[in-house]
């Protein structure tokens, strides 16, 4: 009996191929997803939606007998994805997954074929949204402000004392409570950001080491792959290749 339904699959997987390749159907790289999911892990909207722009150029698969149950099934797929990265991002699992079944709900409900795709960016944006809330529901306001003053200028020179003279409070007082709720240093938070952040740039440009140090305003390029080996176990190429493998 398993003999018979493994063949059945096998069956059904060169002849779904083998359309897919008279239509000049073709999945969306690895590399293309890759760069939806980590845009999404790190909180980057406006990567998010490039990305997934980029990919939607292309026809989708075939996943049912009709159009719309098939985009049902490609936004579920999409949806278990979206939610392991927000999971990486530091969402709490629980929380992740209940949102996930929310979506998917939602999706069920749709009978529009065109409002279906339209949802999907909302998805994106969901998804994005409960990693940012998240991270705000942990700290204080004005740890939270310093978090998100990071975000939006960590392509910046970030120091302890350009930061505090932004939220009007002294640098030692944000030191001492950004430590205390965080359980790291202002400036190894920084550090940590900026090297996630180039991960992105690692894996979907072709800019050398050099200037991608150079974007994140490291001293030089010797210091950016000792900061990304502290975090990360490995080099940045040492990552490029692994990712790439």
């Amino acid at each position: 009996m398993e003999t018979i339904v493994r063949d059945h699959i096998l069956h059904d997987f060169y002849k779904a191929r083998m359309e897919n390749r008279q239509k000049e159907f073709l999945h969306p790289s690895y590399q293309h997803e890759q760069k939806l999911l980590t845009a999404i892990q790190l909180g980057n909207r406006k990567e998010a939606i490039t990305a997934l722009n980029e990919i939607n150029q292309l026809q989708r698969a075939k996943l049912a007998s009709t159009p719309l149950r098939s985009l049902k099934n490609s936004l579920i797929c999409s949806c278990t994805l979206f939610t392991r990265a927000i999971i990486r991002g530091g969402v709490d699992p629980d929380t992740a997954y209940n949102l996930s079944d929310v979506i998917i709900q939602q999706i069920e409900k749709f009978e529009d074929y065109n409002k279906l795709q339209d949802f999907e960016v909302k998805m994106v944006h969901t998804f994005i949204d409960t990693l940012e809330k998240e991270h705000l529901n942990r700290y204080s306001s004005i740890v939270n402000k310093a978090i998100s003053y990071i975000h939006n200028h960590i392509l910046q020179d970030l120091s302890l004392q350009s930061i505090a003279k932004e939220l009007y409070v002294s640098p030692s007082y944000l030191s001492d409570i950004f430590r205390k709720e965080t359980g790291t240093t202002l400036i190894e938070f920084i550090n940590r950001k900026k090297i996630e952040e180039s991960k992105y740039f690692l894996l979907h440009t072709d800019l050398p080491l050099s200037q991608i140090s150079s974007l994140f305003q490291f001293c030089n390029q010797s210091y950016y792959t000792y900061l990304f080996k502290k975090f990360t176990g490995v080099t940045p190429k040492k990552f490029q290749e692994i990712s790439e493998s």
